[in-house]
């Protein structure tokens, strides 16, 4: 395990976000594009992901889960992501990660 100062872990902008679409990606069994909803400050952003093998799409609609914002926008597919969703990792599964209760999107994560 590598260790980070606490000004490192600072840097990421983690915020709530309310999938408000999701569908596969044409071509690929695992990804898939979320349009997710940040609230009024940020608005909303598409963020691909490798989930699609554990999640359907109709399973995350309306769901809240944490993302990381301040990502580099990479291009996946040729679709941009602007962002990543973040899920734990138990038995190579991924499992995402909500709120216990109803949280205004694009709240931050501290």
């Amino acid at each position: 395990m590598d260790i980070i100062k606490i000004e490192d872990l600072q840097k990421l902008d983690l915020r709530i976000g309310k999938i408000i679409t999701c569908q596969k990606v044409e071509g690929s069994e695992k990804l898939l594009k979320l349009e997710v909803d940040f609230g009024i400050e940020i608005g909303q952003r598409q963020i691909i992901s490798g989930i699609g093998k554990k999640y359907t799409p109709e399973f995350l609609i309306g769901k809240e889960a944490v993302f990381i914002l301040n990502l580099e926008p990479r291009m996946i597919m040729g679709l941009q992501s602007e962002g990543m969703i973040l899920c734990a990792d138990h038995n190579g599964e991924p499992y995402i990660l909500v709120p216990q209760e109803e949280v205004l999107p694009g709240a931050k994560i501290k």
